[in-house]
């Protein structure tokens, strides 16, 4: 089970706000590391989105010291690291708050197997929001018995082409 994962924004504050807002959660300062957040959707897992400003890296630390926080300053802040978020809220929410923050938000199929709603926050860090019909689809999806049969089916198709 993954209980958090963090991402960086341009603006921490702002992008906390929105999550917890989309989440129907809350948004604390991170103290470890000011001028960063904490979001919670206030569930029995623990589950978090920790918001860095957009020039913060993590590097490791010396001998048994935990990492460290540094600054980088050519960060574009585009990344390939994203998650998918059950989330409460309905997709018309989800695009109303979206387009209120001019963030780009589109409903997307991934492969014909669930829906997903596309929330870029300040349109360079993708979440993939799940309203509860979407989440439905996706742990059916993710089922290990199908997850087998999905990734064998490919396989193979793979192996064929």
């Amino acid at each position: 089970m993954i209980h958090h994962i963090s991402i960086a924004a341009q603006n921490p504050l702002l992008v906390a706000q929105v999550i917890a807002e989309v989440w129907q959660g809350k948004a604390f300062p991170f103290f470890p590391h000011p001028g960063s957040y904490m979001v919670f959707p206030m569930n029995e897992y623990g589950t978090g989105i920790e918001v860095y400003p957009l020039d913060t890296k993590l590097s490791p630390g010396e001998g048994n010291e935990s990492c460290q926080f540094a600054q980088e300053t050519n960060s574009s802040g585009l990344t390939a690291t994203h998650a998918a978020i059950s989330v409460p809220t309905s997709q018309e929410e989800i695009e109303l708050i979206g387009k209120r923050e001019g963030w780009r938000v589109v409903r997307c199929n991934r492969e014909s197997f669930f829906d997903v709603m596309e929330f870029w926050l300040e349109n360079k860090v993708m979440l993939e929001l799940l309203t509860p019909e979407m989440a439905s689809q996706y742990l059916a999806m993710t089922q290990p018995e199908n997850i087998e049969k999905v990734f064998a089916e490919h396989a193979l198709a793979d192996a064929s082409a």
